[in-house]
């Protein structure tokens, strides 16, 4: 299981992210709830999250299916040019993510939804990175999105059995 958790952090990395990154998006989704919580506070919650084989797998099929299409290297060009656009109603995408967020309740749907709207620190930069020069991010900002949810939501029933 460390090797596959080793191998997830290194596809993140690969494609821009880090967990520092999805912590401080994880950070932002409960900051109005404390105050003063930093991302170091939430990375314990985002290695949980990281620990799941449901997670791990949604990470290398996302990395996978955003380097084929960027690569040019899918069968089906119809959905390699989807896949490369970003299409909007293309949701297969968000789908991916809903399987993480599931492990986590209700709370980590609400905020998956909430920071795929706002765009948030790296999911921003993934996203825009995305629309240009061939890079195709169209399922990582959404993963990444979900694992900060489901972070932020692993982190809030802590708190919340800890009375506070």
């Amino acid at each position: 299981m460390e090797n596959m958790d080793q191998h997830c952090v290194a596809l993140l990395k690969e494609r821009g992210v880090t967990l520092e990154d999805i912590a401080e998006c994880a950070r932002f989704l409960q900051a109005d709830y404390h105050q003063n919580l930093t991302r170091e506070e939430l990375m314990t919650s985002v290695k949980a999250v990281l620990s799941k084989r449901e997670v791990q797998n949604a990470i290398m099929t996302a990395v996978e299916l955003d380097k084929l299409a960027e690569e040019g290297k899918m069968s089906d060009k119809e959905l390699e040019g989807a896949l490369r656009r970003d299409e909007p109603l293309y949701g297969v995408d968000e789908v991916l993510a809903y399987g993480i967020c599931n492990l986590y309740g209700s709370i980590a749907l609400t905020n998956f939804g909430y920071i795929d709207k706002k765009k948030y620190g790296v999911i921003d930069r993934l996203n825009q990175a995305g629309k240009g020069d061939g890079v195709c991010n169209t399922f990582i900002d959404d993963i990444v999105g979900a694992i900060a949810a489901a972070a932020a939501s692993r982190f809030a029933h802590r708190d919340a059995k800890e009375g506070n």
